[in-house]
């Protein structure tokens, strides 16, 4: 007869804890093939197509088109033929960022001293048929040794907020890392339990003569609600990270760009691919990272050590219909002009339609935020979080400006400084900032520090 096998939400790679199901590309009863795209998600990163490891037939789906599922969470069971048919079940050898056909390890709750562990679990999970030969006496306790694996600050936050003692949990994860999903997982049969209570409500005071009336229900707020989630939740929380835990100070310099202007009609003039704007842009920040390489830096606070970097990933500024995302150019700093503008031009289409992968919306180590776009001529930006600082471009303009002595009619934009204060002073940040002015107002500058 045929095996039944579950196929669960694998993880997606960079910390991404669930997904929502867009698009299920298969129904129930259909056959799929080894490695073949069975769900699209998205995720706070990018849309992904879910490929299934298993060739067989699809018997059961989970979850409908706009819900969300956690890590972990079963996607679809596939039929694959039986063992008497020949051959062991068909599968590929590797199917997404962290996950592969081998079991991952198995849930479990490890059992302190005086505590009985659940009856009739299973190595999944999922309670097990009841055995006549299973021992009634608890569960041996388990000791948990060295550190608890796990990365993200969230699922520690949600394990200390509910009293959960992560070292009693086993990961799902690679390697045994512990997701949140674990995390949700324990809370939930923690409660099933009756071992998870809400806290008490302290009783109104009395006096022998009167009685405290009870406080009136809280108005809830009228209006729309609009879910934090995908793109604008992962928005919403790096940001927050960014506010609560970098030191940042915000800089500015109005610049006269025309000259650069006037370089880039030149540039474009000769026949050659066309050069952005924003390309020109990046060319001058990694050189000024080069002369002022604090900025191009990450804080490590548990070491105590600000980490330069030697190699520059820019990220920069793209709004879609999705929201704001952050493409990263890999190794812009080993890129002339006309290479920054291909990157740029490639990753904005896909970042339109929605095809980013989780490694290129990662990784970056300096942000370029040309919002000038938007018609606007200045900003304070928020710190793309680990990275140190981010450079914010306004509209280039005419203005009335003093040029040359005189006053005249000159293409003016705002260049703003964002910066980590822990990495550097003022006078490092108004140095680098200076100097990109000085690459706007005269691209010669740039061109003698090559």
């Amino acid at each position: 007869m045929a095996q039944v096998l579950e196929f669960k939400l694998p993880d997606l790679g960079e910390g991404l804890t669930e997904a929502e199901i867009v698009r299920w590309l298969v129904q129930v009863g259909d056959v799929v093939a080894v490695d073949q795209p069975v769900v699209e998600v998205e995720t706070a990163k990018a849309m992904v197509e879910v490929p299934c490891p298993y060739g067989g037939v699809v018997t059961a789906r989970f979850g409908e088109e706009g819900t969300e599922l956690p890590v972990g969470a079963p996607l679809i069971t596939v039929a694959v033929g039986a063992p008497a048919s020949g051959g062991d079940t068909e599968s590929s050898g590797n199917v997404l960022v962290g996950y592969g056909t081998s079991e991952a390890p198995a849930r479990r709750r490890r059992v302190r001293p005086g505590q009985s562990a659940p009856v009739g679990a299973a190595s999944n999970g999922r309670p097990a048929a009841p055995s006549a030969s299973a021992p009634s006496a608890p569960a041996a306790p388990e000791v948990a040794d060295g550190p608890v694996p796990v990365i993200s600050p969230l699922v520690r936050r949600l394990a200390r907020e509910n009293g959960l003692d992560l070292r009693e949990l086993t990961g799902s994860g690679p390697d045994g890392l512990i997701l949140r999903a674990d995390v949700e997982y324990a809370l939930r049969a923690a409660a099933a339990q009756g071992r998870v209570t809400e806290p008490a409500s302290p009783p109104a005071r009395v006096t022998p003569t009167t009685t405290t009336p009870a406080p009136a229900p809280a108005t809830t707020p009228t209006g729309t609600r609009i879910p934090l989630k995908g793109v604008r939740g992962a928005v919403a929380d790096k940001l927050s990270r960014s506010r609560r835990e970098i030191p940042d100070a915000t800089c500015w310099v109005d610049a006269d760009a025309t000259e650069l202007m006037r370089a880039r009609t030149a540039m474009n003039a000769t026949g050659g691919p066309k050069i952005s704007l924003l390309a020109l842009l990046a060319r001058i920040c990694t050189a000024a990272l080069a002369r002022f390489p604090e900025l191009n830096s990450t804080v490590d606070m548990e070491a105590r050590e600000v980490v330069q970097l030697d190699h520059v990933h820019l990220g920069f500024a793209a709004q879609t219909e999705r929201g704001l995302v952050v493409p990263v150019v890999r190794d812009a700093h080993a890129r002339d002009a006309e290479s920054l503008t291909a990157e740029f031009a490639r990753l904005t289409e896909a970042a339109r339609a929605g095809t980013l992968t989780p490694a290129e919306l990662t990784g970056g180590t300096f942000t370029l935020n040309n919002y000038g776009v938007f018609g606007v001529d200045g900003s304070t930006p928020i710190i793309n979080h680990p990275e140190a600082a981010m450079l914010g471009v306004g509209r280039i303009a005419p203005k009335p400006w003093v040029h040359e002595g005189e006053l005249a009619v000159r293409q003016v934009v705002q260049l703003s400084l964002t910066f980590d204060h822990r990495v550097c002073d003022g006078g490092t940040a108004g140095g680098f900032l200076r100097y990109v002015a000085d690459c706007v107002e005269q691209p010669a500058v740039l061109l003698r520090t090559l």
